[in-house]
């Protein structure tokens, strides 16, 4: 009986700790939002479960298109968040998940089939900061000198906060081909991000890209 209590108290020690490790996880909670809906996602939300709050509107300028996806990027840390988009305008439809663990998940999907009616009113999403530094013509051509098939570009200004589309549409760019990635006149400092057909993805940061013709992938 001793034996079988000393057991009992060390599984539930084992259960408790495992708990604890589970909401003190961290990593990277960014994620692929998918809109698998027949409307258009206007707004995205994405807060830490453990905030009282909503916060910004993640899209920024952005919305999502039926079919289409977006890349919600997120700071890294806390890995337990609740998701929410509106659909249509603002203040429209919406719908929720609660307490994702989000740095276990690369893609999220919403089909709108749980969206509530007349969604509450969100505060205003905050201006973009404004853009600093040189300006001109970002536009490049992307140059696929590697193996692997580029499935998605992202190109989003440096002071972003989000990744933004995906600059390929339906298209996809295969080895040893070129795709003219157009971006609109202005400031010239961006992130860009390149996946690949396996589902790797490749970074550059704070990238001048009004100084390059070419963007050659796989990045060195």
């Amino acid at each position: 009986m001793l034996m079988r209590r000393l057991a009992t108290a060390a599984a539930v020690a084992f259960l408790a700790l495992g708990g604890f490790a589970a909401q003190a996880q961290t990593g990277d909670p960014s994620f692929n939002l998918v809109n698998r809906s027949n409307r258009t996602i206007y707004e995205a939300f994405a807060s830490p479960s453990s905030d009282s709050n909503w916060g910004q509107d993640r899209l920024g300028q952005n919305v999502v298109p039926a079919g289409r996806s977006f890349v919600v990027r997120l700071p890294q840390g806390e890995c337990i968040y609740d998701v929410r988009v509106v659909y249509d305008r603002q203040g429209g439809p919406a719908e929720e998940r609660r307490n994702l663990n989000l740095c276990n998940l690369t893609e999220l999907a919403f089909d709108g089939r749980q969206a509530q009616q007349g969604g509450q009113q969100q505060q205003q999403p905050q201006q973009r900061p404004q853009q600093a530094g040189p300006t001109g013509n970002p536009s490049f051509n992307l140059v696929n000198q590697g193996r692997q098939t580029v499935m998605q570009v992202f190109a989003s200004l440096s002071t972003d906060q989000n990744w933004g589309p995906d600059r390929l549409g339906a298209d996809t760019v295969a080895p040893g081909a070129t795709f003219p990635v157009r971006l609109p006149e202005g400031p010239c400092m961006y992130d860009i991000r390149f996946v690949y057909d396996a589902g790797q993805p490749q970074e550059r940061r704070n990238v001048n890209l009004c100084e390059l013709t070419n963007v050659i992938v796989p990045l060195q």
